[in-house]
């Protein structure tokens, strides 16, 4: 850095009139951009060893058979990692030196005069999760896992982010909303009841892109919206030069809500805690955007490789790695809305009600190469609660029941997001439905940010950041 740079030290709530230097958000954008590269090179260059090791599977939505090369997702998730691990030296590294004692960057402009050990050791910690997440999704491609075993499988790799939160006394405080805080008062320790919170939220955020997925391009698309909006979302938190306002006013806010300015720092306010939290979450989403970006190249209709398990195994971990350590975890699962909705519409299926197939892709028409839902038979009488809930699941329009005149359901729709789309808006082309499913997953993103900045104030109080 030259003798004219402008070194800033953050203290909470206090910002400097000079805008920070970001040497080390700058190198993670070009690790990004490597990583795109890489991938873009690196997936046609290895996918002849997959089929070679029996690694490849049929598109099952095509009428042609030719093998395509499975669990790809491994490269993504490799080249991922490897450069995560080489940025570790730009995020943690000495700056300069003031007499005998050396200073580090912590985050951003951040300077201390010692080691930061235990941010290295979350960082760390962060890493062998994704590690762990990547073989365990190796594996479930090589077993083939039955979906009711599969689900809690990421607990396993959730375990060292849990460990280092807990031998650091992590905060297992929640702030209660308001309509509650006559019962509970305004913060409630959950203990224990938090380490299970964050472990669910590691095994939701992995199996949900993974539940919604089967159509070219579906899983990389979903993985890179969320990842740009937990990007939009941290970069609201940083103190840039330039400030402006968002009137939230228009929707019924109190106040509108600052961004950036470096005598703000964004909404951080000044925080040092905030801005390394977003930093932290940005050194990871980056990556993960440039790799899923040059896996979607060739993933996209017609796909060339198929992702496998792994890349939903590695992508889900990555966003439960920043929602937990960067504690946005509310904020991360507005991001997740699609996937909410199609994992609350799969458990009838899911955990038995239903009969579930191996495959719930949609059905397809080999002479107008449309998508159709596709159906799941049942095969002996269904139980009364069965029947009861795919009624009130048909009523809502989500759902196509073949019932006998004695109203015994023969066969139903497979409860799927990509079935609720084809019911609603009619046979498609698979191009075109994946492309209504990113449609649907910005436009859940939109409502994340509105409900997250528009609307929180309905339910918390004071500052939301």
């Amino acid at each position: 850095m030259s003798d004219t740079s402008v070194h800033v030290v953050f203290h909470p709530y206090y910002s400097s009139l000079s805008s920070p230097s970001r040497p080390a958000l700058y190198v993670s954008v070009g690790l990004s951009i490597f990583g795109l590269l890489a991938t873009i090179f690196l997936v046609p260059a290895l996918g002849s060893t997959f089929i070679k090791a029996n690694l490849k599977g049929r598109d099952l939505l095509k009428t042609y058979s030719t093998p395509i090369p499975e669990s790809v997702g491994l490269i993504c998730a490799s080249v991922y990692i490897l450069l995560l691990i080489l940025f570790i030296p730009f995020a943690f590294s000495p700056i300069s030196l003031s007499g005998s004692q050396a200073q580090y960057t912590v985050r951003e402009g951040i300077v201390i005069n010692a080691f930061p050990h235990y941010q290295l050791s979350v960082y760390l910690s962060s890493l062998l999760s994704l590690l762990i997440a990547t073989m365990l999704g190796f594996l479930d491609d090589i077993f083939d896992i039955r979906w009711r075993h599969k689900i809690p499988i990421p607990i396993i790799a959730s375990i060292p982010l849990l460990m280092v939160y807990y031998a650091d006394n992590g905060n297992t405080h929640i702030v209660v909303p308001i309509p509650f805080r006559s019962l509970f008062g305004s913060l409630l320790n959950l203990g224990p009841l938090y380490y299970l919170y964050m472990s669910l939220l590691s095994t939701f955020s992995t199996n949900s892109i993974n539940i919604l997925a089967g159509i070219n391009g579906s899983e990389a698309s979903q993985a890179i919206v969320i990842a740009l909006s937990v990007i939009l979302n941290d970069l609201m938190y940083l103190p840039w030069p330039t400030g402006f306002r968002i009137p939230l006013h228009l929707l019924g806010s109190r106040a509108e809500v600052e961004v950036g300015g470096v005598w703000s720092a964004g909404m951080a306010y000044g925080s040092t805690e905030l801005v390394e939290r977003h930093l932290f979450s940005l050194y990871f989403m980056l990556p993960l955007v440039g790799v899923c970006l040059g896996f979607l190249f060739h993933n996209w209709y017609p796909s060339r490789v198929f992702p496998g398990d792994t890349l939903c195994y590695v992508t889900g971990m990555a966003f439960a790695v920043v929602g937990i350590q960067a504690h946005f975890s509310k904020t991360l699962l507005l991001f997740f809305l699609p996937q909410i909705f199609n994992f609350v519409l799969s458990c009838p299926q899911l955990f038995g009600l239903v009969p579930c197939p191996r495959h719930r892709v949609p059905r397809f028409d080999p002479d107008t190469h449309l998508l159709h839902p596709s159906k799941s038979q049942f095969l002996k009488r269904p139980s009364r609660l069965s029947t009861l809930v795919l009624r009130v699941i048909g009523g809502l329009g989500f759902a196509e029941l073949t019932a006998l005149p004695d109203g015994t359901i023969l066969e139903v729709t497979n409860l799927t997001l990509f079935n609720v789309l084809l019911l609603r808006l009619g046979p498609m082309y698979e191009k075109r439905l994946t492309q209504t499913l990113i449609a649907v997953q910005v436009m859940g993103s939109v409502v994340a940010f509105l409900v997250r900045y528009g609307l929180a104030y309905l339910v918390f109080d004071g500052d939301r950041r």
